[in-house]
C-alpha cells in the first residue's frame, strides 16, 4: 500500500518538475523572440527590460522545480547538487532583480 503511493508521489513530483522546467524555459524563448521582434522593428526602449524581466520569471519556475527536486533526492550526493542549484539559481535572480531595478531607474531618468 505505502510502496504504491510513494511510486505515484514521486510521478507527480517528477512530472511536475518537469513541467515546471518547460514552463520556465518557454518563458525564456518567447521574450527572447518578442525581444528580437522589437529589436528589428526598431522599439529599442525598454528592450532590456523586457528580457530580464522575462529571464527573472523563467528562473523562478526553474528555481521552483529544483525545490521540488530536493524532494525526492535518494542520496547526499544529489541533495548537495541540487542544493548548489538552488544556490546558484536564487544568486542568478537576485543579480537579475538588481538589473531590473536599475534599468527601470535609468528608463524613468531618461523620461
Amino acid at each position: 500500500m505505502f510502496e504504491w503511493i510513494e511510486g505515484a508521489f514521486d510521478l507527480i513530483i517528477n512530472y511536475s518538475i518537469i513541467l515546471l522546467e518547460f514552463i520556465g524555459s518557454a518563458i525564456i524563448v518567447v521574450t527572447a523572440i518578442r525581444a528580437l521582434i522589437n529589436l528589428l522593428r526598431g522599439k529599442k526602449d525598454g528592450i532590456r527590460l523586457d528580457l530580464a524581466q522575462g529571464i527573472a520569471l523563467a528562473l523562478e519556475f526553474k528555481l521552483g522545480s529544483e525545490v521540488l527536486r530536493t524532494v525526492v533526492v535518494r542520496s547526499t550526493s544529489e541533495l548537495l547538487i541540487a542544493g548548489a542549484i538552488v544556490l546558484l539559481r536564487a544568486a542568478m535572480t537576485y543579480l537579475i532583480h538588481w538589473e531590473i531595478k536599475n534599468e527601470k531607474a535609468e528608463h524613468q531618468e531618461a523620461k
